[in-house]
């Protein structure tokens, strides 16, 4: 359940029965937040785990964000391109994950895998790109990338420049099933899920877990999904309804 970002949320979300909170650190110039990791430290002495997004790409500083936060898992999700195979930018990718991995042996890697929305178009090499990348990974999400332009991401369409997620909008689960059944490591399906439709996309892709952010947000008086602002109610009826359709 993402994004928690204070301790009085982190309670809402454990209390409503969600199991992993994902928290965001917007800048790289103030990376430390107080709020944050006292969000963090709640949901360790809960017994439940914790992730951390750095929208950010700086080693060093990507770093400092787990020595301070001390997360279970690091998420990266630097979008990258599908149209081509891109090789200098997965190695970059690649590169980072080296160093995270070397600095901090125990800390789990999630990388997020950006996927168009239904009928908006695929890549078929993506399969091919998370191979590269799983070696290096612990985890997948997938989430989903805005396309106008065919097969191409347009950063300035991104709700974040350069990165995946909190569109709100569903990703092709065709595609998500598919990289379901080919990896290795875990799949969290991501991208406009909430209580009305997490059973199934369940159903349909059969990942390892689902995360929610935009469709269990509060709304403001526009109707306007409001970051880092849940609603307990539906973080309640998102678990119910993932956990109901994960036995079945």
């Amino acid at each position: 359940m993402y994004e928690i970002q204070t301790e009085a949320e982190a309670k809402i979300a454990l209390l409503h029965g969600v199991d992993h909170i994902g928290s965001v650190i917007l800048s790289e110039t103030h990376w430390a937040d107080a709020k944050i990791r006292s969000a963090i430290d709640f949901t360790h002495q809960a017994g439940k785990r914790s992730s951390l997004i750095p929208l950010f790409n700086d080693v060093t500083t990507i770093c400092r964000c787990i020595d301070y936060y001390q997360p279970d898992i690091i998420h990266l999700c630097d979008s990258f391109a599908m149209d081509s195979f891109q090789t200098d930018a997965i190695a970059k990718l690649i590169d980072t994950q080296i160093k995270i991995r070397n600095f901090f042996p125990k800390i789990k890697i999630m990388r997020s895998i950006p996927i168009f929305e239904p009928d908006k178009g695929r890549a078929d090499n993506l399969l091919a790109l998370t191979k590269q990348l799983e070696p290096y990974s612990d985890y997948f999400l997938t989430d989903t990338i805005i396309n106008t332009s065919g097969n191409k991401i347009c950063e300035k369409d991104q709700p974040v420049a350069g990165f995946v997620g909190i569109t709100g909008r569903i990703s092709d689960w065709k595609i998500a099933s598919e990289l379901v059944a080919q990896s290795n490591i875990p799949v969290i399906l991501a991208g406009g899920l909430g209580p009305t439709n997490v059973s199934d996309a369940i159903k349909k892709v059969r990942p390892f877990g689902v995360d929610s952010c935009t469709r269990t947000n509060a709304h403001d008086a526009n109707g306007k999904p409001i970051r880092f602002k849940k609603d307990p109610e539906k973080v309640g009826q998102f678990v119910t309804a993932a956990r109901k359709t994960a036995f079945l």
